[in-house]
């Protein structure tokens, strides 16, 4: 059999020649109906879509990496780790954030940096959250850094210190005004007021019972 669009005279056919020109024949009505398949519309191809963006998402492993990055810079370690200014920073870790004995005193009392590995088995983290987001306390914490901190930066100390678990004992408790402190403690005097329009001098420290 021959196709229309392709007319092959039948005197032209030798009979040795039947299966090749059987594989013409059909070779022939393949390419017709793939030419008639493209002149229809709408039969364009369509490129796949492309694959969705995946949203970044903070896994417990990076908060607590996280965590301990922002307690290092952050200055945590300055007054919550004995020894560790004196130290330049070379304490272990698992030494971190323990508290220290060091008192501060001053007009607002004695503080003490407290041992947060303690506090924070005392907290959630949604507790944590709203606490350090609202801080205000005495002398020396710097509470408005923390104040300031986003959300997430929070989150991730209070996970890296959860992740170190409890150690050490509580610090000293708070001493009103009026108290003198056990050594060893940091003064702080505040200078005398001064006359009026004289500039103010700086206020100074004096270290007490520091070995």
């Amino acid at each position: 059999m021959s196709n229309p669009r392709f007319p092959i005279p039948g005197s032209l056919i030798p009979m040795s020649s039947t299966p090749l020109l059987s594989c013409l024949l059909s070779l022939l009505l393949i390419l017709a109906g793939c030419q008639a398949q493209t002149g229809k519309p709408g039969t364009a191809a369509v490129p796949p879509p492309a694959p969705a963006a995946t949203a970044k998402v903070e896994t417990d492993g990076d908060a607590v990496a996280r965590g301990e990055y922002l307690v290092r810079v952050g200055g945590c370690n300055d007054c919550h780790t004995a020894g560790y200014a004196e130290r330049q920073g070379e304490v272990p870790t698992a030494q971190w954030l323990t508290g220290s004995p060091l008192g501060y005193h001053g007009p607002w009392g004695t503080t003490y940096a407290s041992n947060l590995r303690l506090r924070m088995q005392e907290m959630t983290e949604a507790q944590w959250l709203a606490y350090s987001g609202s801080l205000r306390t005495r002398p020396i914490m710097p509470d408005f850094t923390l104040r300031a901190m986003s959300e997430a930066d929070r989150a991730a100390i209070y996970q890296f210190v959860r992740s170190l678990g409890p150690a050490g004992e509580a610090a000293p408790a708070y001493l009103p005004p009026g108290q003198t402190p056990p050594a060893p403690y940091f003064s702080l005097v505040l200078p005398e007021a001064p006359a009026q329009g004289a500039p103010a001098a700086p206020v100074a420290a004096e270290a007490s019972g520091r070995n």
